[in-house]
């Protein structure tokens, strides 16, 4: 199995959903109350990528045999460049049951919520499908 990094660099959106916990909780840069569940943050994952341009991890944070990791990355949205961290907690099984994003400056910030926010509808009803397939 790839690891995180790997799955998302080579956009294996599967690989990155099998990796995640039934339980886990997405925290979101843009959003005040975390998201629970696989489904939903698959979903939310799946529409990031969408979102992201020209995506890259630039430096990664956190021994291999640790529960914890950071990935620091860059890309654009909306035209504006934008650098993050995504903060991993895995279980003792492997599994992702922490995902929390962090992203700088505001205004990427808020274009980040604006691209996201107008694909929610389509993010909640693939979660509710189950979190598998492209938003609609």
């Amino acid at each position: 199995m790839p690891s995180f990094r790997e799955a998302i660099d080579a956009r294996d959106l599967d690989a990155v959903e099998a990796m995640l916990a039934d339980d886990v909780v997405f925290r979101s840069p843009v959003a005040f109350t975390p998201y629970e569940g696989k489904a939903i943050t698959s979903a939310i994952l799946r529409a990031v990528v969408e979102v992201f341009e020209d995506f890259r991890y630039v430096r990664e944070i956190g021994a291999a045999d640790s529960v914890d990791h950071a990935l620091m990355f860059e890309a654009k949205v909306d035209g504006l460049a934008i650098t993050g961290c995504d903060f991993l907690r895995f279980d003792d099984d492997g599994k992702i049951v922490d995902f929390m994003v962090m992203v700088r400056p505001l205004r990427a910030a808020e274009a980040l919520a604006r691209e996201m926010g107008a694909r929610f509808e389509d993010i909640a009803k693939t979660a509710a499908a189950g979190g598998a397939s492209h938003p609609a």
